[in-house]
């Protein structure tokens, strides 16, 4: 019989598989980033503490762009985060894919964060 491969499980393992070896401090927080199909979202974890430091999406109010799932609202919601992250003095990150492929919109938002001066 046909099964039909499940998209959403096989993201889940490759983002479990990064998160082994991926965590945030406090001295270096993880900037996570998940990608819905009309909108993307980034935030910047303490794993230590547990907490969410700061976070940015194509739906807050202070969006400049338009809302939507296109590289140039994922590389302004990029600098978008980097801001806060450095008004809260937090200058270096490490990266959390979230499971995607390196490519498109994830690679946008993540060059948008190193242009606005996150270091990772």
């Amino acid at each position: 019989m046909f099964k039909k491969e499940d998209r959403q499980e096989k993201r889940r393992v490759r983002h479990l598989r990064v998160r082994k070896k991926v965590s945030g401090t406090a001295e270096r927080p993880r900037l996570c980033v998940y990608r819905s199909e009309k909108n993307i979202y980034a935030q910047i974890i303490d794993d230590v503490a547990g907490v969410t430091i700061v976070s940015a999406s194509s739906l807050d109010k202070d969006f400049a762009g338009k809302a939507g799932s296109n590289k140039e609202s994922a590389k302004l919601v990029g600098e978008l985060v980097a801001k806060k992250a450095i008004e809260k003095g937090i200058k270096n990150v490490v990266f959390d894919r979230g499971g995607y492929i390196y490519h498109g919109r994830i690679q946008e938002l993540a060059e948008g964060a190193r242009e606005a001066g996150l270091e990772f």
